[in-house]
């Protein structure tokens, strides 16, 4: 059983239709219109390699060899010693959606007709994700110059019948599946095991699924602050429009909106309008929008990048059809990714660091205006959300830690041939651990900011919020007496993976505004 195929014009795929295509398992299919430019890619290469004159890659060796000269008989063995030599990966291996994924774009990027690679070479990875033959990518091992080299490789390497793949869920050996799929090995033509290997597409991968996972963590902790807001009986007026406007900035005022419109009708909110016994609120519940609304706007920058970057060509050298000419060029490095992913990083930390602040507010009886001690009603006995809190320190701290920038820490590499290097692959790579742990951190939150609204009743908060009341209830009980917290906290983590909460609050379509 085959994957739905998705067909795609080379360079034109936006942001949405890769998450889409990523979320739910579909494969792309190239346009035929394509095809002529990158055939007409393939026969300038072939000519190159057939000439005099050497071109990098193509008829010498590799980064520090590329004076060494290979000859006509010997370039496909050059191709296929490259692919091998290469796959030096290690690690724990890429998840499958996230290696369907970087197959997917890179068949986009090759499909553009400026990389040489020949019509059946794309074909190869279309059908390969067509009869559900998914390399073995190890994680580590790139350094995002010279593209991400090694996990490229191993996806190379399945190609030409080695390694290792997952078929159907089976992981064998790249021959095999092949057999089964009737397919044949691939044999590389001049330039194409480089170009394969060339690019940024793992690291872009690995970005982009951090961004999708990170806005919907951000709609998540726009739903946990506004109910952690009724919890401690906040006030809204940090949320009016003139507020924002007169600032300028565009996510601080779509969070704002976004709480306003989250937290309206609150009964809570109307029983101590008129008389609150603070002037204002902590910075945690008070800046909620000026922290979200700068993560959005950081988000929104990354998005941007990584879009242009997902439809790039960035294998080297590069075939200007139009010129008839093959020039050599630095479009692997991944700079522009690594930023991106900075970026990323920081908004997941700082999310996560305000939510750890309101779930450090409602705990503490000293702050948290009549909630009881660790929001247990029998506290002393019962220890409530002492170390759920603490948990939630941890998490954050280790995010703040894992938020520290990669793309200023380059190494050189490749006899310093390739001596400045951007290390996007680890700075997307984290991301995966950075969005978990901010799960977790607003899971605890939405946990003790449910129990807060408890104890405010006969008063409800809002209509919007009731409803996700009801739905963390259906799977967690109030806490009464302590037990095993660990269990809610993971129930509600997954609650949040299943993205119930956020269509069930309508904040599911904030990033498309």
């Amino acid at each position: 059983m085959t994957s739905p195929s998705y067909t795609i014009q080379p360079g034109q795929v936006t942001l949405k239709e890769w998450e889409n295509l990523w979320r739910y398992g579909k494969i792309v299919d190239i346009d035929p219109a394509a095809k002529p430019r990158i055939d007409q890619a393939a026969r300038l290469v072939a000519d190159a390699a057939a000439g005099d004159t050497p071109v990098y890659g193509i008829n010498t060796g590799f980064g520090k060899l590329a004076s060494v000269r290979i000859d006509i008989d010997e370039v496909k063995i050059l191709q296929r010693n490259l692919i091998l030599s290469h796959c030096a990966g290690v690690g724990q291996a890429l998840d499958l959606p996230a290696t369907r994924l970087m197959m997917m774009l890179k068949i986009n990027s090759l499909a553009r007709g400026a990389s040489g690679v020949r019509w059946d070479t794309i074909m190869m990875l279309q059908k390969m994700l067509a009869t559900d033959i998914i390399p073995v990518i190890p994680e580590q091992g790139s350094v995002g110059a010279s593209g991400d080299l090694a996990p490229l490789a191993h996806m190379t390497a399945a190609l030409i019948g080695e390694g290792e793949v997952y078929y159907k869920g089976q992981r064998i050996a790249s021959s095999e599946a092949l057999q089964k799929a009737a397919l044949e090995p691939l044999t590389l033509a001049p330039k194409e095991g480089l170009a394969l290997i060339n690019g940024t597409q793992f690291s872009t991968a690995m970005a982009m699924i951090g961004l999708w996972q990170t806005r919907h963590l951000i709609m998540t902790a726009i739903v946990s602050g506004a109910l952690t807001t009724d919890a401690i009986m906040g006030s809204t007026s940090p949320t009016l429009p003139g507020i924002h406007e007169l600032r300028g900035l565009n996510g601080q005022i779509r969070v704002a909106r976004e709480s306003r419109r989250i937290l309206a009708g609150s009964t809570i909110r109307e029983s101590h309008r008129d008389d609150d016994e603070r002037v204002q609120d902590p910075y945690c519940i008070r800046c909620q929008p000026q922290v979200l609304g700068a993560a959005v706007d950081i988000l929104d920058a990354a998005a941007a990048t990584l879009a242009i970057e997902s439809n790039a060509v960035t294998d080297n050298p590069i075939v200007l059809v139009d010129e008839g000419l093959i020039v050599s060029g630095g479009n692997f490095h991944a700079e522009p990714v690594a930023f991106a992913a900075d970026q990323i990083a920081l908004a997941i930390a700082e999310t996560g660091a305000i939510s750890q602040r309101r779930i450090a507010l409602m705990v503490d009886p000293n702050l948290s205006f009549n909630l009881p001690p660790f929001l247990s009603p029998k506290p002393g006995l019962n220890s409530g959300f002492m170390i759920a809190e603490v948990t939630s320190a941890a998490l954050m701290s280790e995010n703040r830690h894992l938020a520290n920038p990669c793309s200023t820490d380059s190494t050189p590499t490749s006899a310093n041939q390739e001596d400045h290097v951007s290390m996007a692959a680890h700075a997307a790579l984290r991301l995966q651990r950075m969005t978990i742990n901010l799960t977790h951190i607003i899971a605890v939150e939405l946990l003790a900011a449910a129990q807060g609204v408890d104890f405010r009743r006969p008063l409800e908060t809002s209509p919007i919020l009731e409803a996700v009341l009801t739905i963390i209830r259906q799977h967690i009980p109030a806490l009464e007496d302590d037990r095993y917290m660990a269990k809610d906290i993971n129930i509600m983590a997954q609650l949040l993976h299943d993205r119930e909460l956020v269509e069930t609050a309508g904040t599911q379509g904030f990033f498309d505004a």
